[in-house]
This record gives C-alpha cells, structure tokens and sequence, in this order.
C-alpha cells in the first residue's frame, strides 16, 4: 500500500508552529519548504515479485496566518517479475491550524490512469489532549471518533523533535492523517543519535545545515489487536521539520526516497 506513504512522509516535514518553545524551554524554528525527491527501489524480497520502481516526490509545505498547508504529489511506477507495471499517482492536499485543533484533507489518485481513490473531509479536537470527530465527504458521507490524546500530524512532528532534542528514544502516539478512510492509527517512533550537519552537503543550502537525527516510524493498522506494522518509515529529521532522505519498508520490498533539491519558502505577512 504504498499510497499510505502520502501522510507518513507528510508528517516528516509539517509543524504545529514556525517557532515553538519545547518544554525544556528550547525554541524548536521549523523551515516551510519545497522539496524534490527521487524514489527508487530499496531492496527486495525474491518472493515479493517487485523487481523494480522509479519515481519522483514533490513535497510543498506553505504557512498562512493561521496554519499550514501542505501539498505532496508523487507518481511512481513499480515493476513486478510476473505481473503488469503498477502505475500511482497521487496528489495528497493538507491544512493544519497552528493550534493543532483544527486539520483538512484532499487526497486522490489513480492507478495505471484509472481513479483508485478520492479521500475527503476534515477533523478537529475537541481540545488538546483531547478526543474529537472525523468528517469523510469523500469516498462516502461519515463520521468516525478520534481518541482521547490523539494527534494531527504537526502536532507529532513537534512531539518528535521534542522528544529528540531532550535525549528520549521512543515516542508512540495514536496519529490521523487522512491519508486512508479509517481513523488515528497508532505511530510508535525511535529515535537515534543526534547526527551533526554536514558541511561537505552537495545541495549546499542553509535549510539543510541543521542537526538532525534518525528516526524510524513504524505505521500500526487501526485493529488494535495488530502486532505488526503495515510499514515502517526512516529517516533523517532535521530539527528544523525538514526529512533529509527517506526509507519506506514494506517488509518485502523497501522504496528509497533521494532528496534531490530543496528551497525555503517565505513566511507571510500577517
């Protein structure tokens, strides 16, 4: 299922603020970005059938006044040994309010040109901390609860990178991003070792030169008897929200996403 990745690869790079204090008291500057980035294949399992992929992500996270919005495209083609070519393209919208409270999603995407799904709607938290409600439009008018403690995924992001610079390892939180029709799905993330920037960085830009550190994501389904995740996510955080490169590992087959170019977007004026 690779068209999931279009909310886990969000939530690597959106932030709740473009300047937020940490409960350590450490102000955490989060950079709004465009971003380009090459996806191929990983590894792969002989018995996954999956011999290739090749792919490209534009990735867009804009702020307004009162949020941020978010705009993430990818097509991507992946190629089995005994079975057609897998065509995606999916174009994945967000708006998140500041607060955190507040979250809108647009996603849709074809498969071999085909509409495979369109995902509508919106949700909000009764208050932080708190539980709330869901609003599909799309694919079908409902409704479905958010839990207590759930979070948008801003909100994670922030949480991560707290977690990070104050030393912790392991952070695991129920987290909705609208990326498929079925409520907050548990997100359990350790953190590695603080990774210094590098000043040899062929993209030589000031955005990337942050510390950062490793973080993998592992996605739960929302049964939750489940004891294994759909896929796990990996990555470089840089402590400015910004993913330097990604992994997506399916267990069978692993999807390398290269960051090929990146710019700093302008803040508005408010």
């Amino acid at each position: 299922m690779f068209e999931r990745c279009a909310g886990a690869c969000g939530a690597a790079a959106i932030a709740l603020a473009g300047v937020w204090s940490s409960a350590s008291g450490a102000e955490i500057n989060i950079s709004a970005h465009r971003a380009l980035y090459t996806m191929t294949l990983g590894t792969s399992r002989t018995d996954s059938g999956v011999i290739g992929a090749q792919g490209a992500m534009a990735y867009q996270w804009g702020e307004t006044c009162d949020g941020w919005t978010v705009e993430q495209r990818y097509k991507l083609r992946i190629s089995y040994a005994e079975s057609q070519d897998v065509s995606i393209d999916s174009n994945f919208v967000t708006w998140e309010s500041k607060d955190g409270l507040r979250y809108r999603f647009n996603q849709k995407e074809t498969r071999n040109g085909a509409v495979d799904e369109e995902i509508r709607g919106s949700a909000q938290l009764d208050g932080p901390g708190q539980g709330g409600l869901i609003t599909f439009e799309k694919p079908q008018p409902q409704t479905m609860k958010l839990p207590t403690g759930a979070l948008f995924p801003s909100a994670h992001t922030i949480q991560l990178l707290e977690k990070a610079r104050a030393g912790d390892t392991f952070l695991s939180r129920q987290v909705f991003d609208g990326a498929a029709v079925e409520g907050a799905v548990l997100v359990s993330a350790v953190i590695g070792p603080k990774v210094e920037p590098d000043p040899k960085d062929p993209l030589k830009t000031p955005i990337l030169q942050h510390v950062g550190w490793r973080v993998r994501l592992a996605f739960f389904p929302a049964d939750p008897v489940a004891e294994k995740p759909d896929y796990e996510l990996g990555m470089l955080l840089l402590d400015d929200g910004v993913s330097r490169d990604m992994v997506i590992d399916y267990g069978d087959y692993t999807i390398k996403a290269k960051l090929d170019s990146i710019e700093a977007l302008p803040k508005p004026a408010c």
